[in-house]
Parts: structure tokens; sequence; C-alpha cells
């Protein structure tokens, strides 16, 4: 059942406390929701272990259980088993909560041949459109009815097509890949995404029977089969995570040890903090990263992999604000991603914004604690990270953006020295 429990909870931390210690990286939430999603493309049971249970990802298991399907929690792993597929329609209620849900209309199409669902949901950043996916289903075969919020796709069989990406999408990518996978024929995807959970999810499911060539360049061939089997898949660290908590390690270190990371997925982030004056120790599968007095200011624009990743941008705007000089920081992936640049503002903060997709960040600024609310994940995420260098007392509400892609959070700064509670209403 859907979870509404911490929609009313909140976070209150006292600011100001340098932080030290190790944490750990868990496993990458959009590489957990994709491999979910793929595994209604078997009737044999797959494995997913390094699984972060966080919102998001609950949600999509509870989707795909209302369908049916045999899953099995434990700790930091999933089995999930989907012999049968029972119903067509995905839950109203949890696909209008969960952006992701678009993900699951490709592998259930290709086995089902019919999808109902609404149109997904998830963040105040807005509903991200879902043409893309529509037309690529219609390419490979599938006819369309659309009613409102709501859409219907059937195939009688899906067969090869030519797919070109107008805009560079990594769920589009992983959505088409995963259907292309039993569809007949041979399906070519250009201007593909490269972030490494698309390679990862590629020789995954070739090891479980698929024809899948180029996965992490921007051509990817997909030759048809009749059946994929099972198997066992250990994600790989959540390079976001990975990425925020170095962020976290320059704006309030000491020294924060970042452990089960994979440095080479935020090489773009680490170049950026080594120009901000930032010290930083790397390791195969470790990051160092210790705090410092004096920043100095970068300007950025984001990219899709492997360039500077969107979902770091809020936090890198944040470490912006402590920096002495001015930063010009440009988001090119999304609307609206800046927005949260106000609440900084009403903590303290120097932010101009320019227009939807640029602002100027001037600092250093001393920030001070207040009631806030989270207006989506990444920017949720950012705010726990104000608070925690702000004077005084923060009370951040919604926190349920924050719960969608970071697994106990409040337990794991805690460890480091943090001073916050989740605070149950």
């Amino acid at each position: 059942m859907l979870n509404n429990g911490n929609f009313m909870s909140y976070f209150e931390i006292i600011g100001g406390k340098k932080l030290n210690g190790e944490i750990e990286v868990k496993g990458a939430k959009n590489a957990a929701l994709k491999a979910v999603a793929a595994a209604l493309l078997s009737k044999e049971k797959w494995t997913i272990t390094n699984f972060p249970f966080i919102e998001d990802t609950n949600r999509i298991l509870e989707m795909i259980e209302d369908l049916g399907v045999k899953v099995v929690r434990r700790k930091n792993k999933v089995e999930i088993e989907a012999r049968t597929i029972k119903k067509n329609n995905l839950d109203e209620d949890l696909t209008k909560k969960l952006r992701a849900s678009i993900i699951l209309a490709g592998p259930m199409l290709a086995r089902t041949g019919r999808v109902e669902m609404y149109h997904p949901g998830g963040c105040v950043i807005g509903k991200r459109p879902i043409d893309m996916f529509l037309d690529g289903f219609k390419k490979m075969g599938a006819k369309l009815k659309q009613r409102e919020d709501e859409f219907v796709l059937s195939a009688e069989g899906l067969g090869g097509a030519r797919i070109f990406f107008p805009k560079i999408s990594v769920t589009g990518t992983e959505t088409m890949m995963m259907t292309a996978v039993l569809a007949k024929g041979e399906t070519i995807l250009e201007n593909a995404a490269m972030e490494p959970e698309i390679p990862m999810l590629a020789e995954f499911l070739n090891k479980c029977g698929a024809k899948i060539r180029g996965a992490g360049t921007p051509a990817i061939r997909i030759k048809g089969v009749k059946k994929i089997g099972g198997g066992k898949l250990d994600l790989i660290p959540d390079r976001i995570e990975t990425g925020t908590f170095a962020i976290l390690g320059a704006l309030a270190g000491g020294k924060i040890r970042i452990k089960k990371c994979n440095p080479d997925h935020i090489r773009a982030l680490l170049v950026n903090l080594e120009k901000a004056g930032v010290r930083i120790k790397e390791k195969k599968k470790e990051l160092t990263v210790e705090g410092t007095e004096k920043l100095r200011p970068v300007n950025l624009t984001t990219h899709e992999y492997p360039g500077f990743a969107t979902d770091l941008q809020p936090p890198f705007t944040l470490l912006m604000t402590q920096a002495k000089g001015t930063s010009l920081i440009h988001d090119s992936i999304f609307d609206g991603r800046l927005m949260f640049t106000e609440a900084l503002n009403l903590m303290g903060a120097n932010v101009i914004m320019n227009d939807p997709h640029r602002v100027t960040v001037n600092g250093p600024a001393k920030l001070h604690g207040r009631k806030i609310a989270s207006p989506d994940l990444r920017a949720g995420i950012t705010l726990v990270m104000a608070g925690l260098i702000a004077k005084g007392k923060t009370r951040i509400e919604n926190i349920y953006q924050i719960d969608r892609g970071y697994e106990k959070i409040e337990e794991r700064l805690k460890k480091l020295g943090a001073d916050i509670r989740r605070i149950e209403k």
C-alpha cells in the first residue's frame, strides 16, 4: 500500500557543526528502477543486490506486485519473479506519484501486448513530456489511444525500428532498449544517452539472453530475442549520492570519507571541486573530501553524461554561495531546476535568477536557519545541506521528496556528527 506517513514529517536541523567520519554509498536509484522494470521481460527469477530501499524503489515494487508479480524483499536485495502478469493497467495512485512509472510501459507491452496507465507524476519540476516514449512505442508497432490524462498502448507484436532521440534522454534510452529486447528484428537507437546505468543494464540483459550492442555510446543496436532468462544483478553505486556527499564534505567537513563509490562516474564534478579549491583524495572505490573556508567561484554548465549532472547542480550551487566571488550557474537540462534558489535566498544567500536556466551566485553568504519546504528530490537534499551549515535551527518540510532518493539519510548524517532529527507528525 502507498505510504503517506512522511508527507507530514519534517527534519529539524541545528547547523554549524563540522562533519567527520565515513559514509557508504547505496546502490544507484536510477539503476534499481530500470532493473525492476526489466525484470518484467523474464518469466524467471531475477535477484537484484545492492538494492536501495527508498520511496521511489518501494513504489515501483508495489506497482509490479499489483500486476501479480512475485516480489521478495531481503536486506539490501530483492528477488523478482514475473512468471505471470495478471493485469494490463498500472495502479492510478502509484503511477501519478512516480515519474519513472513510464519505464514499466515498454516491458509490459512487450510481454502482454497491452498497457493502460495514467500520466506519470513525481515532483514539482513538472510533468516531463512522455511524447518521446509514445512516439518510440508507435514506431515499434504499438497503437495508441489517449483520453485526458490516461493512455492505452496495444500491439499484437512489436517490431524493430530506427529511433532517433530529438533530445538525449536517459529514461527514454533505457525504456526503448528494454522494449526492443523482445521485439522482432533489429532496433537502432540514435543520439542515445551514455550514463553508466545503461551499459550496466545492457550487460546484464545480454547475460540473460538479450542481444544488445553499443550501450554506453550514442548508437545502440538491439536484435530481438524470443526469451529472456533469469540471473543475479549487482547494482552499481549511486553516482548522484556519491557527488552529493562529496559536496557535503566540501561544505561541512572536517573530513568525510565516502566508501563503496565509483569516482570515475563523477569525474566532471571532481574536476570542478578541485577548481573551487576543495582537497580530494581518491582511491579505486573511495573518496576523501576535506572542507575548506577558502572556496573559489566556478562557472558551471550542466550537460548530459559524461558532463556535469543536472542532479548535482543544486548542491553545487549551494557550494558556490560559500565561495568568495561570483559564479554563473547554467542548468541546460530542465526548466524549473533552479527555482529552489529562492529558498536559499530566504536563508541568506545572494542568488540572482537571470532566466529559468541561469543564476548568478554571489558569495560568501552567511546562511541562517528557517522553516522551508522541499520542492523536489535534489533541491530537498540541498536544503538539508544548507541547514547543516546554517546558523541556528532549520525545519524542512515535505521530506517525502528527499526520501524518494536517499535511504535513511538522517541516520547516516548523524554518524558524521550532524544534528538532525526526523519529527513524525
